[in-house]
């Protein structure tokens, strides 16, 4: 009874297409941030570092994945490379004009990726599908060969490692061994919070249905009089950005530091499609299901069964993991194609017409 939009009537067009057209969806999304941001403190340093931070990133990279994969069809496993050519602009920017502040660079490192990304785009507009996934394929791999044997990008550190300065905002440490984890996720949720209401803007306006129609058939679309080298390359540019945006995140405002070629490894990129795929195509909110349930489950394996009673180590807890996993990716290509957001916004419709039969 609480799911109803009786007595909210649109008279506008505009109103009809919102991002959210029922006032109990608007009231939810803001509850549901100020939790975010009232919460955290009174959770502690463990689980904030364990679990939130880590969700904001991953959610962040499985939403750029899913503007070019869920939202134009074009498969990229080049995710991971991608995050990188951000991480290490980020840190390169931040060597040559330490005086900006930090905050500056981690946003603008993602047009780095977007370039970088419509580079390796080019071949969309040739080829599609699997011989796609392969050519992206190949740029992960380049680009992972990039990070490790141009010393010019890690400033000729022997250990080949980015070292994460420490800088500050407004007196505030927010990167470096001195931030703490709530404040480095208050960073980190901000960035999300503001690039999430940028990708809804896009997905719900005149590019968005212009990828969709891409998506559903590329040749339809050009007839109509979309221009696929602008479209395909625009949707590159973007998610590119977005999972560039989501590298600089990772490596200084999560991990403070590491080597890429075992952060932004090829294993990344499957992990963040599989994210994608579980929590459904073509959905923002699926890319935070996505991220949240692959992300939470070997914490759950590892800490929260051993908490219940439950013995297992963790190694078996990884194999479980693993093992999961794929029956989750097996179980909604065959049941829900559209993973999870689809099954929540099927019981959201169930809800609205509760109790009467549909």
């Amino acid at each position: 009874m609480l799911y109803r939009e009786a007595g909210q009537f649109k008279t506008r067009y505009e109103a009809d297409m919102a991002v959210f057209p029922i006032r109990q969806d608007v009231i939810g999304i803001a509850l549901i941030i100020a939790a975010a941001y009232i919460l955290p403190p009174f959770l502690g340093h463990f689980v904030i570092g364990t679990v939130l931070i880590p969700f904001l990133v991953f959610s962040l990279a499985a939403m750029g994945l899913n503007l070019l994969t869920g939202y134009t069809g074009l498969l990229s496993l080049g995710t991971a490379g991608f995050m990188g050519v951000g991480a290490y602009a980020c840190y390169k920017l931040t060597t040559l004009f330490p005086e900006v502040n930090i905050l500056v660079w981690i946003l603008l490192s993602g047009f780095f990726a977007a370039a970088v990304g419509v580079v390796f785009g080019l071949p969309s507009l040739r080829i599609k599908g699997f011989y796609l996934a392969v050519a992206t394929l190949a740029a992960q791999f380049f680009l992972e060969w990039c990070f490790v044997r141009i010393p010019w990008l890690f400033n000729y550190n022997a250990s080949g490692a980015i070292e994460v300065p420490s800088r500050a905002l407004f007196g505030l440490p927010i990167v470096g061994p001195s931030a703490t984890p709530l404040t480095r996720y208050y960073v980190i949720l901000t960035i999300v919070v503001g690039l999430t209401w940028i990708a809804s803007n896009i997905v719900h306006g005149r590019v968005g249905r212009t990828w969709m129609a891409v998506r559903d058939m590329d040749i339809a679309a050009e007839l109509m009089g979309i221009r696929l080298l602008r479209a395909k390359l625009l949707a590159f540019a973007v998610s590119s950005y977005f999972c560039g945006v989501a590298g600089a995140v990772m490596m200084f405002l999560w991990y403070g530091g590491g080597e890429a070629k075992d952060t932004f490894s090829i294993n990344l990129s499957f992990t963040i499609l599989f994210m994608v795929i579980i929590g459904g195509l073509g959905s923002l909110l699926g890319a935070f299901f996505g991220a949240a349930l692959l992300h939470l489950m070997p914490i759950f394996l590892k800490f929260g069964l051993p908490a219940m009673g439950v013995p297992l180590g963790g190694a078996t807890a990884e194999h479980l993991t693993h093992i999961m996993t794929g029956a989750l990716i097996i179980f909604f290509l065959i049941v829900e194609p559209h993973g999870l957001a689809r099954l929540w916004a099927t019981a959201k419709q169930k809800l609205r017409l509760w109790p009467f039969p549909h």
